[in-house]
């Protein structure tokens, strides 16, 4: 037989519960915008790279990189933003729904592993501007699915909570 906890058991901490009860939404629009921001942040880390890429091997062949390395600025500022934005709203959260569950803290370990991704494309971009990126374009595909790497084992964690 399945014992059901009693319905004044809350689902959230207490802290958590009075705000809920107060604004039941609140919570629910500050997990859509994290969601907004993490896919944000998710398109810039992805398409950085790519920019990078293309700029190495226009540079190569003496064609006019001018308007990547603008693109790479830009992208590299808004990514950046995105990703303080869904850091700062998925702290919201963490603190909203409590600091438990070892899934939480493997998914955070993911998270900084993105987050140093994005300060290394950030250096690759600047060095771009600075017409000093040395790296081969194979390197920098190579480098362009590590995003995908940490994001995967980050999707698996949120979707399952294994532990």
């Amino acid at each position: 037989m399945i014992r059901r906890p009693p319905r004044s058991t809350p689902l959230y901490s207490s802290a958590a519960s009075d705000v809920y009860k107060r604004q039941p939404y609140m919570i629910l629009w500050v997990k859509m915008f994290h969601i907004l921001f993490v896919i944000a942040w998710m398109a810039g880390a992805f398409y950085s790279p790519r920019i990078l890429v293309h700029y190495i091997e226009g540079r190569d062949l003496g064609e006019d990189v001018r308007r990547l390395v603008i693109m790479g600025e830009r992208l590299s500022k808004f990514s950046a933003l995105m990703a303080s934005l869904a850091i700062i709203s998925g702290l919201w959260l963490w603190i909203f729904y409590g600091f438990r569950g070892n899934w939480l803290h493997a998914k955070l370990g993911f998270v900084i592993l993105l987050i140093f991704y994005q300060l290394q494309t950030y250096v690759y971009t600047k060095k771009m501007t600075d017409n000093l990126l040395v790296k081969t374009s194979f390197y920098l595909r190579l480098y362009n699915e590590a995003a995908l790497i940490f994001l995967i084992p980050i999707l698996f964690l949120v979707v399952f909570k294994p532990f």
